[in-house]
């Protein structure tokens, strides 16, 4: 079974909302990429998202654009970062999704991704940029690698296509819970739960909601919705601090454990219940 399947359906029997850290691979450098996964790991985290680095990650908010550039600049790339993964599968069965712009998967070449994801070990990605009426031939090749392709839902995409877009979701639908980019934001929107109702009743697959998430207690709030809460720019904003490698990654282990400790504590659905 797909590690994404394997997550929500344990996420079900324990009846909570699970906890998708996000950081940028090869930030601070790629040395540290697997020990800080490693550290979300052991503080809560539930699925981790690598975000592969991009020169420009229109999408993203200053805190993960400086992440990509730190990463860059350190010579990070698509190869490297399916390195990563494999090293991470050395010790840890934690699924892993990647988070990437379509131009290195292009120069890259989709096939050869699509093999070598899944040898590394990926279990699900996520095109930033890719329309879904262009999806149909990646979703296939992904598929037959066994690797989910997630999709990524807009609060300003129209009812009918955002159902549209769900139905082809495997693994989970990744909601995205304000507009503008990934950051750490002020309140939630107040028509984010029936958003995702929305979205649950168009599809079968688990949503999991980020953007803007930065507190435990957005964590929380957000958990009473969703199956899943997706946390990126507060992990990374430590992981921008720096210090020694072990002090950095201790701080990143703890910034983990407080955001996810709502969703230890029992935080989950209100009704219980996932998709999937």
């Amino acid at each position: 079974m797909n590690r994404i399947d394997a997550a929500f359906r344990r996420l079900r029997k324990e009846r909570r909302a699970g906890f998708i850290a996000y950081l940028t691979a090869g930030d601070p450098s790629p040395a540290m990429t697997v020990p800080l996964v490693r550290a979300l790991e052991a503080n809560g985290a539930d699925i981790v998202e690598l975000g592969v680095p991009f020169s420009d990650p229109l999408a993203d908010g200053v805190v993960n654009q400086r992440a990509a550039e730190r990463a860059l600049r350190r010579g990070t790339t698509l190869g490297g970062v399916l390195g990563m993964v494999r090293r991470i599968r050395e010790r840890s069965e934690i699924p892993i999704v990647l988070f990437t712009y379509l131009n290195p998967v292009h120069a890259y070449g989709f096939d050869r991704f699509a093999a070598d994801a899944a040898r590394a070990g990926v279990d699900g990605a996520l095109f930033l940029d890719l329309p879904p009426e262009e999806a149909r031939g990646c979703a296939a090749v992904l598929a037959a690698r066994g690797v989910r392709r997630i999709v990524l839902i807009a609060p300003t995409t129209p009812p009918e296509r955002a159902r549209r877009i769900a139905r082809q979701a495997r693994g989970f639908i990744y909601c995205v819970s304000r507009t503008g980019v990934t950051g750490e934001g002020g309140a939630l929107d107040p028509g984010l739960a029936a958003r995702v109702r929305a979205l649950k009743r168009a599809a079968c697959a688990p949503v999991a909601v980020g953007f803007g998430i930065s507190t435990p207690a957005q964590v929380a709030a957000t958990a009473r919705a969703a199956d899943a809460v997706v946390v990126g720019s507060a992990l990374v904003r430590e992981i921008e601090r720096g210090g020694a490698p072990a002090d950095l990654i201790g701080r990143v282990g703890a910034k983990a454990r407080r955001l996810s400790a709502p969703l230890r504590r029992g935080g989950g659905r209100a009704d219980g219940r996932q998709g999937g």
